[in-house]
């Protein structure tokens, strides 16, 4: 079958206040919810569950009214959470096409998409329906599709029909597929559903038996447009969305959380959603960060980061576990965000002579318990600091695999020092400034090379704090043992220090 030149699927979450916050409590997706919006006592039902609807609730009904159903759960709509929402589908229609037009309303989610041109990348129609419905789903939404090469046919169709997941009109019948729709699917004003309605018109199929020429006539251009929709050949001038990537989700509590496994449960559920809306861009996440709104009008905020990107649920759980334990929220919480910076997946191809390394996710939580005994800032890998004292460096975090590993063995093979801790004592003879001979753990040496000397214990912009000369030494015993060192020439009280050994 070939294709028409325009062809758009469109997607439709009804409910989607509902939906939206069931998403993140699955434990309530099927029990009778209800969504109350408004201040008391004016709240109101703005959208509901299949289970609240069998019980007889409807949309609209008052808070008084709703206390004659006890086996329902009300739920205060949260606008942020809507907003997270929709931005994930907006991020998941986004995969299938880079053109996609959002026409939501109050209560449900409509999004088109342009899928003209797209078959060679996901299959025919039918097959792109099917995997973007899948990726739907992941994300805790319940959702239905229609396809069309008209974009208001699709709309409309996608509204009505309830029977089928996913609805596909073979271009030229889009007015036999739209004639048994009701009129309420175009949006109708008030005045002009009641002209339709004394004339005897329901559907849009007794809309689009009428003489164009007289319904203009009689209601003016807006009939032309509502004949063409009814017909199906509406033109539409296409006007995508550009949404940023962001990774977020969003829970206000009903009642303040204190419990630390509670919280966990939450953020288990949430990252899921971070994972998967991640890994469809074929990321992963290289950093969490969990922001609590406290009792107080306090917030507490936390970053998780990894040596490497991670979609690894039990590992980030397991690292915000010791962390929020390390540092404990001081309030009870009201609302949770959490937060993911995406990041690429590493691949590191050790070579033959590689030294083992450990697994990144061992490593990570490993390193997240010492810092829980000995401290956040006791742990990770020194650093040195632009400066020439002594021991001078800092700890900074673990970045993920050391740089020597992807070196041949040749650069890997390099002289290691041990310093002597506390530094020994020694007996020099100089000659000419410089060391020539020196006594050392009862062996005498004599300097065959020497290199120096250099100043240290000093910052390099304050020149009148070094006190020490370093010297190193290729020096031989009488016995013709080689030995390469580091002495050390304390300026200050005049002596000499063995600093270091090199092997």
């Amino acid at each position: 079958m070939t294709l028409p030149a325009e062809l758009y699927a469109c997607l439709y979450a009804e409910e989607f206040p509902m939906q939206a916050l069931l998403r993140l409590r699955p434990t309530l997706r099927h029990q009778p919810c209800v969504v109350m919006d408004g201040e008391l006592p004016l709240q109101f039902v703005c959208s509901l569950s299949q289970e609240a609807r069998a019980l007889g609730i409807v949309w609209g009904m008052r808070r008084a009214e709703m206390d004659t159903f006890p086996a329902a759960r009300l739920l205060p709509r949260s606008k942020a959470e809507e907003a997270t929402a929709r931005d994930a589908l907006v991020e998941c229609t986004g995969a299938f096409s880079p053109r996609v037009e959002e026409q939501s309303s109050d209560r449900d989610f409509v999004c088109v998409i342009d899928i003209a041109g797209t078959e060679k990348l996901f299959g025919s129609p039918h097959r792109l329906a099917e995997t973007l419905l899948a990726r739907v789903k992941a994300l805790g939404i319940w959702a239905r599709i229609a396809v069309s090469s008209n974009f208001h046919a699709a709309i409309c169709l996608v509204r009505a029909t309830t029977r089928h997941q996913i609805t596909f009109i073979p271009p030229g019948k889009e007015a036999s597929a739209l004639a048994a729709l009701p009129l309420s699917v175009i949006g109708l004003s008030e005045e002009i559903a009641e002209t339709f309605s004394l004339w005897g018109i329901h559907t849009l199929g007794m809309l689009a038996a009428l003489p164009e020429k007289s319904l203009i006539a009689r209601i003016g251009q807006e009939g032309r447009r509502l004949f063409q929709m009814a017909r199906g050949e509406f033109p539409h001038l296409f006007l995508p969305i550009e949404s940023a990537f962001v990774l977020e989700e969003h829970m206000r509590f009903e009642a303040p959380v204190e419990m630390l496994t509670s919280l966990l449960f939450v953020i288990d559920v949430m990252l899921q959603q971070l994972s998967i809306r991640a890994s469809a861009r074929a990321l992963a996440l290289a950093a969490v960060t969990v922001t609590l709104s406290l009792e107080g009008g306090a917030r507490h905020t936390r970053t998780v980061r990894p040596a490497l990107p991670s979609n690894e649920r039990p590992l980030w759980i397991k690292l915000l576990h010791l962390d929020l334990e390390a540092h404990p929220p001081q309030a009870a919480i009201l609302e949770l965000i959490v937060s993911g910076e995406p990041g690429k997946t590493g691949k590191v191809q050790l070579g033959l002579f590689a030294p083992p390394l450990p697994e990144p996710t061992r490593l990570d939580v490993t390193l997240a318990r010492v810092r829980a005994i000995v401290g956040e800032n006791n742990a990770g890998c020194p650093e040195l600091k632009d400066t020439h004292r002594p021991d001078s460096f800092r700890l900074a975090p673990f970045s993920g695999v050391p740089a020597g590993v992807e070196k041949n063995i040749r650069e890997q093979t390099r002289a290691a020092m041990r310093q002597v801790r506390p530094p020994e004592r020694i007996l020099v003879r100089a000659r000419d400034h410089k060391p020539a001979s020196f006594f050392f753990r009862e062996k005498h040496y004599i300097a065959e090379q020497t290199y120096g000397p250099w100043l240290a214990s000093g910052d390099w912009w304050n020149p009148e704090l070094w006190r020490l000369e370093q010297w190193d030494l290729m020096a031989r015993s009488h016995d013709g043992e080689l030995l390469y060192c580091c002495l050390m020439h304390d300026l200050r009280r005049d002596c000499w220090q063995m600093a270091a050994l090199y092997d």
